[in-house]
């Protein structure tokens, strides 16, 4: 059995699962009948889950079944069927929505994407898509906001039964017509089913060319991609990767990774040679082990000063050690050592052979020819041998460097920590004088004050002899005069 469901973005048709859920697709197939669906909103639409509709409110929270309709509020709701089992497994399928307890009424979505176990168990599905399943690319382009709806109106227009198995319900009324849209329909703040966006509108010719510009670059991306150039045609470099450019030729791989290793772990750092003679080209690729040390680093590097040269620091725009492994295996990293190694093997084969036929052919020719080529060869291994102990000697020099920066920089180190060491130690003395200071200073006051105490117990003591000294001789005048006044009175008595 299937219907025909026509909405304002396209159309598509709906085969029905008449013998697994006869009493599901019966209550679906007469709403279709009594044109329930026509304009009805689809009020939610996630991306790559899926699309809502059957609720003529447009909130989600409306809708009721045929039985509800011809009996009644009471049969609102009619319970689900989960036997035998459908899973939501792939896109297309429509399912009623479990309005809860296991009750279904006229809300019903379409998935979206494949793989929904969430779904299953919850809902029932019922049917599913078998013509027009490019408008499940239209819904998961459509924009939304927070809520899940459509910015623009995404509605059903009408339904067409193209056959229907089941018997019509006691009471059941089709109607004469299709309905027309309602007044909220009509009025909604949002844009119209059936307006044209133009999303060029109000632009200027500047905007309207690099738009056309990125379509351009996008289209030869896709078109490089198609061919196999590159792996993606939204392929983007790696973030932990920084271009390194204005090097002093005598600047190495190690001296760069010592440099840079403070902002963290360095995966790989290469300075670009010439794969002939082995010059550096100035330039250099380093690797971290994360994307915040790479910024870190391009923050606080750059204009730098290294072997007497301001470098410039970047992040890295190259995606040549980027390799296809093939549709949908996605990509692997590989260093260019082995390309460059694999260039020097062949390079060595293909001159040890061609010296081989060289002497081979100077079998037939006489003995000077043999020597003059002999003595050209030894030439050209003096000249490699002169090359070979120039690149030592540089190698050897940028060595030394290192080693004398590394040394004087332990020395400065050992510098530091004497010097802290005695700024410590003379803190340590003045702090150690200046606590013998304040314990003499201590000590003499505590002196003093035992001496003022001592002056005053002896100035107490003295001026208690002297009152004591005073009275004893007031006593003894006393005693003198009355022995003197009893002597002269008795003389005159006699």
């Amino acid at each position: 059995m299937a219907v025909v469901i026509e909405t304002t973005i396209g159309d598509f048709t709906v085969d029905l699962y008449i013998e697994e859920r006869p009493q599901t697709t019966r209550n679906f197939l007469k709403l279709c009948k009594l044109k329930y669906y026509n304009w009805n909103l689809f009020h939610s639409v996630q991306t790559n889950f899926i699309a809502q509709t059957g609720d003529p409110t447009g909130t989600g929270k409306g809708g009721e079944s045929v039985y509800g309709i011809v009996l009644g509020k009471e049969a609102r709701y009619y319970e689900a069927e989960h036997m035998p089992k459908i899973k939501h497994n792939r896109i297309g399928l429509l399912s009623m929505v479990n309005c809860g307890n296991n009750m279904l009424g006229s809300q019903f979505f379409i998935t979206l994407g494949s793989e929904l176990q969430s779904l299953d168990n919850e809902h029932c599905v019922f049917g599913e898509i078998t013509e027009g399943l490019e408008i499940i690319l239209k819904f998961n382009e459509a924009i939304c906001d927070g809520d899940q709806r459509p910015y623009q109106d995404i509605r059903i227009s009408h339904t067409v039964i193209l056959e229907d198995p089941f018997d019509d319900p006691v009471g059941f009324v089709v109607p004469d017509r299709s309905p027309e849209p309602t007044k909220e329909a009509l009025m909604s703040d949002r844009i119209g089913a059936d307006e044209a966006i133009d999303d060029t509108g109000g632009m200027t010719v500047e905007e309207l060319t690099e738009i056309q510009k990125n379509k351009e670059a996008k289209a030869r991306a896709t078109i490089l991609e198609i061919v196999g150039d590159i792996p993606d045609a939204d392929i983007a470099p790696p973030e932990n990767v920084l271009f390194v450019c204005k090097l002093n030729p005598v600047t190495t791989d190690d001296d760069l990774e010592i440099i840079f290793s403070r902002f963290g772990k360095i995966v790989g750092c290469e300075v670009i040679r010439d794969h002939q003679t082995g010059d550096s080209l100035q330039y250099a690729f380093i690797e971290f082990g994360d994307r915040k040390s790479c910024e870190d680093a391009y923050f606080k590097m750059d204009n730098v000063l290294i072997d007497d040269r301001r470098i410039h620091v970047d992040f890295s725009q190259s995606v040549a050690k980027m390799r296809w492994r093939g549709k949908g295996k996605g990509i692997r990293y590989f260093d260019e050592d082995d390309k460059t190694k694999k260039h020097d093997e062949n390079y060595s084969s293909s001159k040890k052979s061609e010296i081989s036929r060289e002497k081979n052919h100077d079998n037939g020719k006489d003995r000077e020819d043999g020597r003059r080529k002999k003595s050209s060869y030894k030439d050209h291994r003096k000249h490699e041998r002169r090359k070979e102990d120039k690149d030592r000697r540089k190698e050897d020099r940028s060595h030394d460097r290192y080693e004398n920066e590394r040394r004087d920089r332990r020395r400065r180190e050992e510098r530091r920590d004497r010097d802290e060491d005695q700024r410590r130690g003379h803190s340590e003395d003045r702090s150690e004088r200046r606590n013998k200071r304040d314990e003499s200073n201590d000590r003499r006051k505590d002196h003093s004050e035992e001496r003022l105490e001592r002056r005053s117990k002896r100035d107490e003591y003295g001026d208690r002899e002297r009152r004591h000294r005073g009275s004893e001789r007031k006593r003894l005048t006393e005693e003198e005069d009355d022995t003197r006044h009893r002597s002269h009175k008795h003389k005159k008595n006699r």
